[in-house]
């Protein structure tokens, strides 16, 4: 025993010892100036170092960066409340992998009861799971709008973080009710998080994509360039659209920009596509092209920024590369990977992009969401979330909607109280079910969920409900939201007791099922391309779509280009490996797909030479508007006289040199293929249109046939030139003909009437003649 303890005070004092020789090691090396320094914010050593040859994350001499986000654009959509005794409010956010936060901030904007007891009611700040900062309510301020900037210790930050505001409140010292009307707390989502960064260099090292290219810790849009030649060809056109989707499609929500520089390098992380017959000139040291290459160099005017090369000998190999870095065909490793060939691509069928809900079989919910999305736990759980995109020409007229199988748990009722499960689509309501009794059991059986929850009270109720969401409430872009809604039980005064422990969860197996339904639309619909990008993500590969550029296009039209392959690929969850692009004066070799159409009126020959065919055409300086106002397609009685016939604009205008125009039309080249045109006479007018196809706020104005864009504000305009996109089912075809023609319904009845009649008369007739002769 004593030796026992004896071995315990060494090995004590032992690394006490070595702990105090270390740290005077390390301060005598550091006096030497070589210093290193362990990042507590993104858990990386970082080394000075002259060279960026090493393995390891490199610091650079890069001054301090400043950035803010508020807690609406990191998906807190609307302002939120603090209600109870100890209620805890969190919301993530990240930062960069490549920056050390060196100071942060929060801009907290809030409102509190004037019913609070100072002395007891306060607000905590938490930053992962440590307190950083508290401070009390008082009276004085109670019941007005309040803004409070506090500073928080930047140590406490990482890659992902989770701040939370924890309210505790109480407004008498004696017996309270723990859910008071008079505890609250109002927090404003426009509260935002400022930080103060210091960027820093990472190695050239492939392994690393798309880091610094791209980091998922970044929630702010993002802005890559891209550099070519002084005359990109198509062909370097598709590859670097390819590129540019894949980019989108990690960007996700943030919503990605790809700006466009001929013979011109930004300094920025930049990306290089290039051929041995097409490559910028003068700017940069192209590395030798033996093949489909991807490699990653420092940029030449600046270290702490790089440069990632997609290059191939011609247009094929390049083609190559950019698809194999989309689809993640290569082990990138090293500052340079080759690869021969790509095998195994095949074009993709309609209706089959990952991000899409499937329409050849039943999806459950645990393909949408993790299993942590599912789960909730609280008296006043969040929302359990599934965000669902579909395509917007699934037809559901005369059906009883999209079925859903849904399974569910949740802690049963100590009694009968209100207790519910509600389920929202887009935040409308659709049905609710009770949260007190085995599913289908009557109101009698209640007892028996009383009863095992008192007999094992940590035990999850399952349930199991069937129904049917109209396929009127499916938006392009739809969140399914379930609700548990826990009634408190009240005991008496003194006696309540705040129990935070009943859960919540969706089962993964539940189910939604679109199979059956059959894809018809009527188009254009500006709406459907603003949302998903329909008709040219019908096929997530883009196999069916061409890009028509300007004859002489410029960098702003390219940048065009680029950003819309990437909210393409952001649709779909997929790289355009299909996208064709040609110019204007090739238009016909792509009559056969969907068109987008790009450039203004001054460089793109269709505009003009189309015109018959669209609601927006150009004469010389004249541009022309064939079209009537939304509101009289779709509320006919608003400001119109009792049997006026609906009207149709002609409307003309010398200049839209404060406008851009999106609009689309039947394709002249192909009935049935759809074109979308982006045009403005401005310089940067297609960026306002990417502007607001990026802008949450601006695209539900975006629909019709035209929309008329000046900065957020958009007139959506209605055509009579519409066509129908996809096809029904035979029978279906027929009723819905029908019912959409009430004249030609009308005038077949009358035809049938009329034949059954002559028929009837016919038999009578004969009838008659038989009598008369006794036969």
């Amino acid at each position: 025993m004593i030796m026992s303890v004896n071995f315990l005070w060494f090995k004590k004092y032992f690394f006490l010892i070595i702990g105090f020789v270390l740290s005077v090691s390390t301060n005598t090396w550091a006096q030497t100036g070589e210093k290193s320094k362990k990042s507590s914010s993104n858990q990386v050593e970082i080394i000075e170092a002259p060279s960026s040859s090493g393995t390891g994350i490199l610091s650079s001499s890069i001054p301090l960066r400043n950035y803010s986000f508020t807690l609406k654009q990191l998906g807190v959509l609307n302002p939120f409340q603090l209600r109870g005794t100890d209620p805890i409010y969190s919301v993530p956010f990240s930062v960069p992998a490549d920056e050390v936060v060196t100071a942060l901030k929060l801009k907290l904007d809030f409102t509190y009861s004037p019913s609070l007891l100072t002395n007891l009611s306060h607000l905590k700040i938490i930053l992962n799971g440590e307190v950083a900062h508290t401070f009390p309510l008082p009276k004085e301020t109670a019941g007005q709008p309040l803004v409070r900037e506090i500073s928080i210790d930047p140590r406490l930050a990482s890659d992902f973080n989770r701040l939370s505001l924890q309210f505790i409140g109480h407004y008498t010292l004696d017996c309270e009710d723990p859910f008071h009307s008079s505890l609250w707390l109002n927090v404003s989502n426009l509260s935002s998080i400022q930080l103060t960064v210091t960027p820093f260099s990472v190695v050239n090292d492939l392994s690393l994509l798309p880091v610094p290219f791209f980091d998922r810790r970044d929630g702010r849009r993002l802005e890559r360039p891209f550099v070519f030649g002084a005359n990109p060809s198509s062909s370097t056109l598709e590859s670097a659209g390819i590129v540019a989707s894949w980019f989108g499609d990690l960007a996700s929500y943030r919503g990605a920009w790809f700006p466009a520089h001929l013979n011109k390098l930004p300094n920025d992380n930049v990306v290089v596509l290039a051929t041995n017959d097409d490559k910028p000139q003068g700017i940069l040291d192209i590395p030798p092209i033996n093949g489909p290459t991807i490699s990653v160099a420092s940029h030449p005017a600046d270290v702490k920024y790089k440069v990632l090369y997609v290059l191939g000998r011609d247009a094929a190999e390049l083609k190559i590369a950019a698809t194999a870095l989309g689809l993640g065909r290569y082990a990138l490793a090293g500052q340079a990977v080759t690869q021969a060939q790509l095998e195994g691509l095949q074009p993709r069928k309609a209706y089959d992009a990952p991000r899409w809900l499937r329409s050849d079989r039943p999806v459950k919910f645990g393909e949408i969401a993790t299993l942590d999305d599912l789960n909730v736990r609280g008296l006043s759980p969040d929302l359990v979330r599934l965000n669902v995109t579909t395509p917007p020409d699934l037809f559901g007229w005369r059906t009883k909607g999209v079925p859903i199988d849904l399974k569910y748990r949740y802690t049963p009722r100590p009694r009968p109280d209100k207790s519910n499960l509600n389920v929202l689509m887009n935040q409308r309501f659709i049905t609710s079910f009770p949260l007190l009794s085995f599913p289908g059991a009557s109101s009698s059986e209640s007892s028996i969920a009383s009863l095992i929850a008192k007999l094992n009270p940590t035990e999850l109720l399952p349930a199991h409900e069937s129904f049917y969401i109209p396929v009127s409430q499916f938006r392009s872009k739809n969140q399914l939201q379930f609700h548990f809604s826990f009634d408190y039980p009240k005991e008496g005064a003194c006696r309540d007791v705040m129990l935070d422990n009943v859960r919540g969860a969706i089962d993964p197996e539940s189910e939604i099922d679109i199979t059956g339904f059959p894809h018809y639309i009527k188009m254009p619909d500006l709406s459907a391309f603003a949302n998903t990008g329909f008709p040219f993500t019908k096929y997530a590969d883009l196999s069916q779509t061409a890009v028509v550029m300007p004859d002489n296009y410029t960098t702003g039209d390219i940048g065009t280009y680029l950003t819309l392959m990437g909210r393409m690929g952001n649709s779909t969850g997929l790289v355009v490996y299909g996208v064709s692009v040609r110019r204007a004066a090739d238009v016909q070799q792509v009559a056969d797909k969907d068109l987008l159409i790009l450039g203004g009126p001054a460089n793109q020959p269709l505009l003009r030479d189309w015109g018959k065919y669209m609601p927006f055409s150009v004469d010389g300086s004249k541009r022309v508007f064939l079209l009537t106002d939304l509101k009289e397609i779709f509320m006919p009685w608003f400001e119109k006289k009792q049997g006026e016939a609906l009207s149709i604009a002609n409307i003309s205008a010398n200049t839209l040199a404060k406008d851009a125009v999106l609009f689309g039309f039947e394709s002249p080249l192909n009935k049935g293929r759809s074109v979308v045109a982006f045009t403005s006479d401005k310089t940067g007018g297609q960026a306002d249109i990417l502007n607001a196809l990026m802008d949450a706020d601006v695209v539900p104005k975006i629909q019709g046939a035209v929309s008329i864009i000046r900065g957020k504000e958009v007139d959506s305009m209605e055509t009579d030139q519409t066509y129908m996109v996809g096809s029904l089912p035979p029978i279906l075809a027929i009723y819905w003909t029908l019912a959409n023609q009430p004249w030609g319904t009308a005038g077949m009845l009358v035809i049938a009437a009329i034949v059954i009649a002559g028929v009837f008369y016919t038999l009578l007739r004969m009838r008659a003649a038989r009598r008369l002769t006794g036969k």
